[in-house]
Protein backbone atom coordinates (compact mmCIF):
# COMPACT_ATOMS: atom_id res chain seq x y z
CA UNK A 1 0.00 0.00 0.00
CA UNK A 2 1.23 3.46 -0.72
CA UNK A 3 0.32 6.91 0.49
CA UNK A 4 -1.19 7.63 -2.91
CA UNK A 5 -3.79 4.91 -2.23
CA UNK A 6 -5.15 6.81 0.77
CA UNK A 7 -8.37 8.78 0.69
CA UNK A 8 -8.45 12.04 2.65
CA UNK A 9 -8.11 11.12 6.35
CA UNK A 10 -10.55 11.84 9.09
CA UNK A 11 -9.92 15.32 10.45
CA UNK A 12 -7.51 15.67 13.36
CA UNK A 13 -10.07 18.09 14.82
CA UNK A 14 -12.60 15.30 15.51
CA UNK A 15 -12.92 15.07 19.27
CA UNK A 16 -12.91 11.69 21.03
CA UNK A 17 -14.75 9.64 21.97
CA UNK A 18 -15.99 8.33 18.63
CA UNK A 19 -16.08 4.95 16.87
CA UNK A 20 -13.96 3.37 14.16
CA UNK A 21 -15.34 0.68 11.84
CA UNK A 22 -12.31 -1.24 10.59
CA UNK A 23 -12.97 -3.25 7.43
CA UNK A 24 -10.11 -5.52 6.32
CA UNK A 25 -10.73 -7.37 3.07
CA UNK A 26 -9.06 -9.58 0.53
CA UNK A 27 -10.28 -9.04 -3.03
CA UNK A 28 -10.87 -11.80 -5.53
CA UNK A 29 -8.80 -11.60 -8.69
CA UNK A 30 -9.94 -8.25 -9.96
CA UNK A 31 -10.49 -6.94 -13.43
CA UNK A 32 -10.40 -3.19 -14.05
CA UNK A 33 -14.03 -3.09 -15.17
CA UNK A 34 -15.62 -5.32 -12.52
CA UNK A 35 -17.49 -2.37 -10.97
CA UNK A 36 -15.71 -2.52 -7.63
CA UNK A 37 -14.04 0.89 -7.86
CA UNK A 38 -17.24 2.66 -8.84
CA UNK A 39 -19.14 0.96 -6.03
CA UNK A 40 -16.46 1.83 -3.47
CA UNK A 41 -16.64 5.48 -4.54
CA UNK A 42 -20.45 5.41 -4.37
CA UNK A 43 -20.43 3.90 -0.86
CA UNK A 44 -17.91 6.49 0.36
CA UNK A 45 -20.09 9.29 -1.01
CA UNK A 46 -23.26 7.77 0.44
CA UNK A 47 -21.67 7.19 3.85
CA UNK A 48 -20.60 10.84 3.93
CA UNK A 49 -24.28 11.88 3.80
CA UNK A 50 -25.26 9.78 6.82
CA UNK A 51 -25.89 11.23 10.28
CA UNK A 52 -22.89 10.76 12.57
CA UNK A 53 -20.37 10.13 9.78
CA UNK A 54 -16.98 11.70 10.58
CA UNK A 55 -14.62 10.52 7.83
CA UNK A 56 -12.82 7.62 6.17
CA UNK A 57 -9.30 6.38 5.43
CA UNK A 58 -8.67 3.58 2.95
CA UNK A 59 -5.79 1.77 1.28
CA UNK A 60 -5.48 -1.31 -0.92
CA UNK A 61 -2.29 -3.11 -1.92
CA UNK A 62 -1.44 -4.64 -5.26
CA UNK A 63 -2.08 -8.06 -3.67
CA UNK A 64 -5.75 -7.12 -3.11
CA UNK A 65 -5.48 -6.68 0.67
CA UNK A 66 -7.42 -3.60 1.74
CA UNK A 67 -8.15 -1.73 4.93
CA UNK A 68 -10.87 0.89 5.20
CA UNK A 69 -11.54 2.67 8.47
CA UNK A 70 -14.67 4.78 8.73
CA UNK A 71 -15.31 7.01 11.72
CA UNK A 72 -18.69 7.56 13.37
CA UNK A 73 -20.05 9.56 16.28
CA UNK A 74 -22.07 6.68 17.82
CA UNK A 75 -22.91 2.99 17.64
CA UNK A 76 -26.46 3.98 16.65
CA UNK A 77 -25.07 5.87 13.63
CA UNK A 78 -23.11 2.75 12.62
CA UNK A 79 -26.24 0.59 12.93
CA UNK A 80 -28.22 3.05 10.81
CA UNK A 81 -25.51 3.02 8.10
CA UNK A 82 -25.55 -0.77 8.06
CA UNK A 83 -29.31 -0.70 7.42
CA UNK A 84 -29.17 1.69 4.43
CA UNK A 85 -30.71 -0.27 1.53
CA UNK A 86 -28.06 0.69 -1.04
CA UNK A 87 -25.28 -0.25 1.41
CA UNK A 88 -26.95 -3.63 2.04
CA UNK A 89 -27.09 -4.31 -1.72
CA UNK A 90 -23.41 -3.36 -2.12
CA UNK A 91 -22.46 -5.65 0.76
CA UNK A 92 -24.33 -8.55 -0.85
CA UNK A 93 -22.61 -7.91 -4.19
CA UNK A 94 -19.24 -7.75 -2.44
CA UNK A 95 -19.78 -11.19 -0.91
CA UNK A 96 -20.89 -12.57 -4.25
CA UNK A 97 -18.41 -10.91 -6.63
CA UNK A 98 -15.53 -9.01 -5.04
CA UNK A 99 -14.25 -10.49 -1.77
CA UNK A 100 -12.53 -13.73 -0.85
CA UNK A 101 -12.62 -12.80 2.81
CA UNK A 102 -13.26 -9.86 5.06
CA UNK A 103 -13.34 -8.99 8.74
CA UNK A 104 -15.09 -6.10 10.41
CA UNK A 105 -14.17 -4.63 13.77
CA UNK A 106 -15.79 -1.79 15.66
CA UNK A 107 -13.68 0.07 18.20
CA UNK A 108 -14.27 3.03 20.46
CA UNK A 109 -11.59 5.70 20.02
CA UNK A 110 -10.84 7.23 23.38
CA UNK A 111 -7.59 8.98 22.51
CA UNK A 112 -6.41 10.51 19.26
CA UNK A 113 -2.99 12.00 18.54
CA UNK A 114 -1.96 14.16 15.63
CA UNK A 115 1.46 14.93 14.14
CA UNK A 116 2.62 16.41 10.86
CA UNK A 117 5.95 17.53 9.48
CA UNK A 118 5.43 21.15 10.54
CA UNK A 119 5.91 19.96 14.14
CA UNK A 120 9.47 18.87 13.39
CA UNK A 121 10.60 16.26 15.86
CA UNK A 122 8.13 17.28 18.59
CA UNK A 123 5.91 14.54 19.97
CA UNK A 124 2.39 14.10 18.57
CA UNK A 125 -0.22 16.40 20.03
CA UNK A 126 -3.23 14.77 21.70
CA UNK A 127 -6.57 15.86 20.32
CA UNK A 128 -8.55 17.23 23.28
CA UNK A 129 -10.97 14.85 24.94
CA UNK A 130 -14.51 15.84 25.81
Amino acid sequence: MSATDLLPPASPSIQPPYYAVIFCSQRTDATPDDGYGAMAERMAALAATQPGYLGVESARGADGLGITVSYWRSLEDIRAWRAVTEHTAARDQGRRDWYRHYELRIAKVERHYHWDESAGTDDPVPVAQR
